[in-house]
């Protein structure tokens, strides 16, 4: 029975996708990145179950990647057309699509981010070399990232920040942003533990450490941050097998 816990996790962050998808329709984006953190959290853990128990299969590699798909790939596309919707409103609007308001094509360039995923996901299991790190951002960071944006909005209560995010020109550079570093041939540290020796996971710890330090601190603001930190940490410790 053991090599059916890692899928079963993989399909309780599937789950978690779905979820967050309906809310991010209906603009209860809280809501929706609350299900987002929820299936990232399950993403984290079926591979470390499936190293930890011996029972990494391909059907797990593709399975992962079809979850990731709708978890970290429609929804901050999602997220991104309401934020564009927004931006061009000047209000939060609830209903399906911006329902109440009057429809414009330029939401929906959010979904740029969408198929910048399905494409970096689409290489990754192709690619043989991204075992002990990745070649381009992950797609849970890259969503983390995108869905930080409107609990900034709620949460932290800026007219500065709240006038930088609902800038529409703003949110078409991150979005052309996102996409990138999904694709970029950047070499980033993957959080996978083989085991829990400091020596071996030096980087991976620090990093855990500083961004929950940030997470207390900065709350929601330290989400953006902790994405840059990480590709910085990245790019400053040369990577091998055990970085």
């Amino acid at each position: 029975m053991k090599r059916y816990i890692p899928n079963f996790l993989t399909l309780l962050n599937l789950f978690s996708g779905c979820v967050a998808t309906v809310f991010a329709v209906l603009n209860h984006l809280e809501l929706a990145a609350l299900f987002v953190f929820i299936g990232i959290f399950f993403d984290f853990f079926d591979g470390l179950a499936a190293r930890l128990l011996n029972v990494q299969s391909e059907v797990g590699v593709q399975l992962d990647s079809l979850a990731d798909m709708i978890t970290s790939g429609l929804v901050p596309g999602i997220v991104m057309f309401q934020l564009l919707q927004m931006a061009e409103t000047g209000g939060w609007n609830l209903g399906f699509f911006g329902h109440e308001t009057e429809m414009t094509l330029l939401p929906f360039f959010g979904f740029i981010i969408t198929l910048a995923s399905a494409y970096r996901l689409a290489k990754f299991n192709v690619d043989e070399n991204q075992v002990s790190s990745f070649i381009g951002l992950p797609t849970p960071a890259n969503s983390l990232f995108i869905l930080s944006l409107p609990l900034i909005l709620l949460y932290h209560n800026n007219n500065e920040l709240n006038g930088i995010i609902l800038n529409q020109w703003f949110l078409m550079g991150l979005t052309l942003v996102s996409a990138y570093l999904l694709n970029s041939r950047i070499k980033l540290f993957a959080l996978k533990f083989d085991n829990w020796s400091f020596k071996d996971n030096a980087v991976r710890y620090l990093f855990l450490i500083g961004s929950l330090v940030m997470l207390i601190t900065l709350r929601f603001l330290a989400v953006p941050l902790i994405v840059l930190f990480y590709i910085l940490a990245s790019l400053l410790v040369p990577q091998n097998k055990n970085n």
